[in-house]
């Protein structure tokens, strides 16, 4: 039997990461699309290089860009991918407002891209496209599911409902095995630190370090269903196993709040707290010291909030067999831990 091959754009974000962790250890040969950058930005995956041998590499990195159609033809050629994810984007919620041109680009329009690409090469590649619980936005039912209608409330969410909806096109169109994970958000220590539940764990680990004074929230109510990433690429693997295409929602069916996972990830670093104020004027304390250690801050809330996001995901539990496994406590103790590492702080 030869080798599986995978393609994976965004190979060195979070997700990308783990899905080449995941790939690697199935036998896969791994192909990762990077953009050219002037500074170093492969940190998730360097450590994997360490097992490779140098005369037959089963990882292998190539430069290209959503934004660049010639530079997909070309990895698509070399590569010769029999799966290909795709999970590049431009993909911060609050950074979509500020760049709403350049996230439609290539969080959008990338992923047609990338799919005409496919569909001119001839290639029978099977692809999964990452798609968002941000396209729920101001969700019309709970938990969202399926058949949920989207209502997306950011430009990021509009670009991920474009792809998600040009991928079923391309499907039904064109006969591609491509398929839409919508999953709902899934942390872990990799997690970019401008994404709120890292900003929290690794702030407060800075702030313990005597490195950080406070941390600066927004919407603390906000609450979105949280689990782990590693979990969460298995289910992406799985639905290009399927025998027909088809989408399908990952998600723990729980939802908390932004304020639990801060009181949680602040529990989970030692530090007893008190809570004061309200709204624009709320403030945590260390509660030894007395130093305000979080504030709420109106600069961080967004044009157009999403207030609630909770999955179903009962029909990848029972198709694919997927569940999540970690906890939320466990998880937030997971990332605590390792940025307090990262810190230098013992505990």
């Amino acid at each position: 039997m030869s080798t599986k091959r995978a393609l994976i754009t965004g190979i060195t974000g979070q997700d990308g990461s783990y899905l080449t962790e995941f790939l690697l250890a199935k036998g896969y040969e791994v192909h990762g699309l990077v953009r050219r950058a002037s500074t170093f930005n492969r940190g998730r995956i360097e450590h994997l290089f360490k097992d490779i041998a140098k005369d037959a590499p089963n990882l292998q990195l190539h430069y290209g860009d959503l934004a660049d159609s010639n530079s997909l033809i070309r990895v698509l050629a070399i590569a010769k991918p029999d799966e290909i994810y795709n999970l590049a984007a431009q993909s911060h919620v609050g950074v979509s407002f500020d760049m709403p041109e350049y996230t439609g680009d290539v969080t959008g329009i990338g992923t047609t891209r990338l799919l005409e690409a496919l569909r001119t090469s001839g290639l029978p590649s099977r692809f999964y496209q990452a798609s968002s619980s941000e396209l729920y936005g101001k969700v019309i039912t709970t938990p969202q599911n399926e058949d949920t209608p989207f209502y997306p409330r950011s430009p990021y969410g509009c670009a991920k409902a474009y792809a998600y909806y040009l991928t079923r096109n391309y499907r039904e169109s064109y006969g591609m095995f491509a398929v839409n994970g919508i999953l709902f958000n899934h942390e872990s220590p990799r997690r970019g630190e401008n994404f709120v539940t890292r900003k929290i764990t690794l702030s407060i680990a800075n702030i313990l370090a005597g490195k950080q004074e406070c941390l600066y929230l927004g919407n603390l109510e906000a609450k979105r269903d949280w689990g782990y990433a590693k979990e969460f690429v298995e289910g992406m693997w799985m639905m290009l196993q399927q025998p027909q295409p088809d989408d399908y929602v990952l998600a723990t069916g729980k939802a908390v709040t932004v304020r639990e996972f801060l009181e949680l990830a602040l529990e989970c670093a030692g530090i007893p707290f008190e809570h004061n104020g309200s709204g624009k004027d709320e403030t945590y304390r260390d509660a030894r010291s007395g130093k305000v250690i979080v504030r709420v801050d109106a600069r961080y809330e967004r044009p157009a909030e999403v207030d609630y996001l909770v999955g179903d995901a009962s029909k990848a539990r029972k198709i694919l067999g997927w569940q999540p496994k970690t906890p939320l406590a466990e998880l937030v103790k997971i990332m605590v831990q390792a940025d307090l590492a990262v810190a230098g702080v013992q505990r």
